[in-house]
């Protein structure tokens, strides 16, 4: 355990607390279980070190890496024993994914030790609900995003631009600093932004090494897979990243990676989960999981510059980026005729040029235009759209 802890000193001396994510002030932190997911490399360890080094006492906390080679020998049961025993009660844990048997002896942490509290980190496919060891009437779990355009700017800049609410948004309360000229920053934003470590050099190519990553590691571990399965994910993926958006024709897709199609709507749904693709779904009911899959993106502007290797469409751009942001927070489905339905608000996205015609005799209807700073009456900038968390 000694070395443990002196890795954990190690990174906490390293730690930034200078800016800290939006999720950090919605997270319940006094409660005995929380799990924090999210897609690899938006923050997530960052966040639970911040925490750490902002409210903790290094006297009864421990942070690990559950993929230490330590726990080639140890139970994590056995470390957090050992750890109670000589006065520990915060036990932070990334990357719990890695470690094969995490939920049993988390919930046995958690029922044996009452006075003990547990914060986990995970892949955005990591599910507290899988399982025999039902997680989900103990754990509380927080979904963590990459980067939104206001948060960049903030960390990149110094700015102290607040969020906004959707009816803000189309209301046009957004403020920018005079000094500043939104249009540039907003295409610096969209090829490199939307992962906090866009300052480190190669930075697209870091990103393809975090796609790698989930898409031959993380998305195994969770769905038990082979190599070869691996391997038709990866031509899946490379599919999509040169068709998006797309209306997915299943049993196409299937023939030409050589798998059933039922097969490639559980690969979809395990790119989604880790936060690689989006899936736009028709309005059912209002269960959006159970709406038609209408068309299918990649997760973010920055995906697209990484892997569309130079064919990537402005028109996908624009929808991408308003997907990206909008779905935080609200569930955003398609529209018989137009791109896009927020509850009872109809989006059209598009360019400079884009006219009314499409959303003509629609209620709450709204031209979301590109390369515009300012908007009037149902016109609203795109990049306003990334101010909402």
């Amino acid at each position: 355990m000694e070395q443990l802890i002196e890795l954990f000193r190690r990174l906490l001396l390293l730690t930034d607390t200078s800016y800290i994510r939006y999720l950090y002030d919605k997270i319940d932190w006094s409660a005995r279980m929380i799990g924090i997911v999210g897609p690899r490399g938006v923050g997530k360890t960052t966040m639970l070190l911040q925490r750490i080094k902002l409210n903790h006492s290094l006297d009864d906390t421990l942070f690990i890496n559950a993929d230490d080679l330590y726990f080639a020998e140890h139970r994590l049961f056995d470390l957090a024993s050992d750890f109670y025993k000589n006065g520990g009660r915060h036990l932070f844990i990334d990357e719990v994914h890695k470690y094969s048997e995490w939920s049993k002896e988390l919930k046995m942490i958690y029922d044996y030790y009452p006075d003990f509290q547990i914060i986990f980190t995970g892949s955005s496919i990591l599910d507290i609900y899988k399982g025999n060891a039902d997680l989900s009437r103990r754990a509380l779990s927080y979904y963590l995003p990459g980067l939104s355009f206001r948060e960049y700017l903030n960390l990149s800049y110094g700015m102290q631009l607040p969020a906004y609410s959707l009816e803000d948004i189309l209301s046009h309360k957004i403020e920018f600093p005079e000094t500043r000229l939104p249009l540039p920053l907003f295409k610096e934003y969209m090829m490199k932004g939307y992962y906090p470590f866009f300052r480190d050099p190669g930075y697209e190519q870091r990103l393809r090494n975090v796609i790698g990553l989930t898409v031959e590691n993380d998305i195994p571990i969770y769905a038990s897979m082979n190599i070869a399965s691996t391997k038709k994910i990866r031509q899946l993926l490379y599919i999509i990243s040169q068709s998006v958006p797309f209306k997915p024709n299943f049993t196409k897709i299937g023939q030409m990676i050589d798998v059933h199609r039922n097969q490639v709507t559980d690969f979809l749904y395990y790119l989604e989960r880790a936060g690689i693709i989006a899936q736009l779904r028709g309005e059912t009911g209002g269960i959006r999981l159970l709406g038609k899959v209408e068309k299918v993106y990649l997760d973010n502007t920055n995906l697209i510059y990484a892997l569309a290797e130079n064919k990537s469409d402005i028109g996908n751009i624009r929808e991408t980026f308003f997907l990206s942001q909008m779905k935080v927070y609200n569930d955003v489905f398609s529209s018989e005729k137009s791109d896009f339905r927020i509850e009872n608000f109809t989006f059209e996205v598009g360019g400079q040029g884009k006219q009314q015609k499409q959303i003509e005799g629609i209620e709450n209807a709204y031209i979301v235009k590109d390369n515009i700073e300012y908007g009037y009456k149902n016109i609203i900038p795109l990049w306003h759209f990334g101010f909402n968390y």
